[in-house]
């Protein structure tokens, strides 16, 4: 249990720095949720980083690097160091201009005063909500698995998740955006500190070192492939090219964004976003490689990094390095749980009069009670969640946001978009996921074995579906490439058919 006492002290920590920031917050909605717009530099990069590194890119980096292979990285890794900073730098800093100028605090709210829509707004709300829950789901799953893997099972899984619950629930209730943010700081650099330390620590003590194991591994004709791209074709692996453009379209990135001091802050975050992207990516999935052989035949893979800590680390350093793991998984569960709840609260209760009727103190109340909620529904959900974090969140999350992009971008930078462009698109991407999920649902008897060919899911329709171990794809696709694509040409097709916002709105966000 010592690894899990100094887990403890972690969480305690930044349950402290969350009611310090109590002391120091407003009663009203932009300081509650934006921190008064003040957030600058470094503990920009720092908070927005974290905000994306979850307990996918930890745990399901790595777990994922046991099931394929070093090929993860440049599946994942390689398109997210340069796709995120370029959507960071032409999308962020537009919306933080417009934000500020016109005191947009949600995505949905910027979109309803652009295209002068507002139950189509509200569609949108539903569907980001719906999208963004998952997500949240995928940080408490594995915020319990660290803690019930790293004690050996004497803290129990429920139990794991119930106490990432509760302090990422204390720390958003009291701090708000800025408890979020000063915990972010603490937190990513830890997690960045952690890559390094773990590889040094557990390849030191495996008998005969990294090189060793990886001589293994290419040596031997049934994993050998893990050291290659061979079982990724090639349709799967350049449909994960458009999973980063997701990022941008998380309402907490967005948030994030809105909450800069100045666009210069920016410009740090664009620079270094690739290098630590190398510095947690690159250690997680070598670490899952060498696994196949340090710890093979595991039932949940995405416990591997914790199983090596655990059997090949110091003791009081694999409590250090599951501190490392978990704080990246509640980095960004703090601030989904804020922005589902300013979301609720800024475009649902305030928009429809709630703030009108309760004033800025009740409509932050409100916030702090939907806080609660949210979270106690997202815990329930991942006590009954046994899928793969990894398989989860690219399948709906990552998915789904990635294809309202092109909302975004036509919102942003394409003055003929209109609201029944995004209407459209929105939809699409809705039934998409509808889609996805029967699929899948329909498929999970017909699992292809490792290293067979994908099984058609439709023969009727030949390869149209197929269904390989984890994913469906179209054509070899995976789904995010024609919801991506639908997306845009909805976008286009319909807003050139339907009547564009009024000349006075156009001027306003195209002076």
């Amino acid at each position: 249990m010592n690894p899990v006492v100094v887990v403890g002290i972690y969480l305690v920590i930044i349950a402290v720095i969350g009611s310090v920031a109590y002391t120091r917050g407003k009663s009203n909605t932009e300081d509650f949720f934006l921190a008064s717009r003040s957030i600058g530099g470094l503990v920009f990069f720092l908070s927005i980083f974290a905000t994306n590194m979850t307990a996918f890119a930890i745990l399901g980096s790595s777990g994922q690097a046991y099931r394929q292979g070093i090929g993860i990285y440049g599946l994942m890794a390689s398109s997210s160091g340069l796709v995120i900073p370029l959507t960071i730098f032409f999308i962020g800093t537009r919306l933080w201009a417009l934000g500020k100028k016109f005191g947009h605090q949600t995505q949905v709210a910027f979109f309803r005063d652009r295209w002068e829509c507002d139950s189509i707004g509200t569609v949108i709300f539903v569907l980001s909500v719906a999208m963004l829950v998952p997500y949240m789901i995928i940080s408490i799953m594995g915020g319990g698995r660290v803690l019930c893997d790293i004690s050996g099972g004497k803290v129990d899984y429920w139990l794991g998740c119930l106490v990432v619950v509760l302090v990422v629930t204390m720390n958003v209730f009291f701090g708000g955006m800025r408890g979020t943010v000063w915990v972010n700081i603490f937190q990513t650099i830890l997690f960045l500190l952690f890559g390094t330390v773990a590889v040094v620590v557990i390849s030191h003590a495996l008998p005969g070192g990294f090189g060793e194991y990886i001589h293994k591994i290419a040596g031997n004709p049934k994993t050998s492939f893990l050291l290659t791209r061979e079982r990724m074709s090639p349709q799967f692996f350049w449909s994960y090219t458009l999973i980063p453009l997701s990022s941008i379209m998380f309402p907490h990135m967005a948030m994030m964004c809105f909450a800069a001091k100045k666009v210069t802050v920016f410009k740090r975050t664009v620079i270094l976003y690739p290098l630590a992207i190398m510095a947690i990516w690159l250690p997680c999935v070598l670490l899952g490689v060498i696994g196949t052989q340090a710890a093979p035949g595991l039932k949940n893979p995405d416990g591997v990094l914790l199983h090596l800590l655990t059997g090949h680390a110091p003791i009081w350093l694999a409590g250090i390095l599951g501190a490392g793991i978990i704080s990246a998984v509640m980095g960004s569960d703090t601030h989904q749980v804020l922005a589902v709840s300013t979301m609720f609260t800024k475009d649902v209760f305030a928009h429809y009069g709630g703030e009108k009727r309760f004033g800025e103190r009740g409509t932050v109340s409100f916030a702090r009670i939907f806080i609660v909620f949210v979270t106690l529904v997202a815990y329930v959900v991942a006590l009954n969640t046994p899928e793969s974090i990894f398989e989860l969140a690219v399948r709906f999350a990552f998915s789904g946001f990635a294809a309202m992009a092109p909302v975004m971008i036509a919102a942003l930078f394409w003055k003929r978009s209109t609201k029944y462009g995004a209407l459209a698109s929105t939809l699409w991407v809705a039934a998409c996921l509808a889609g996805i999920w029967y699929l899948q649902h329909i498929s999970d008897t017909m699992l292809p074995k490792p290293g067979q060919a994908p099984t058609v899911i439709f023969p009727a329709i030949g390869h149209l579906f197929e269904r390989t171990i984890a994913n469906v794809t179209c054509f070899g696709f995976l789904p995010v490439v024609p919801m991506v694509l639908g997306s845009a040409v909805l976008m286009i097709i319909v807003s050139r058919f339907t009547p564009q916002p009024s000349l006075a709105t156009i001027k306003k966000y195209f002076p």
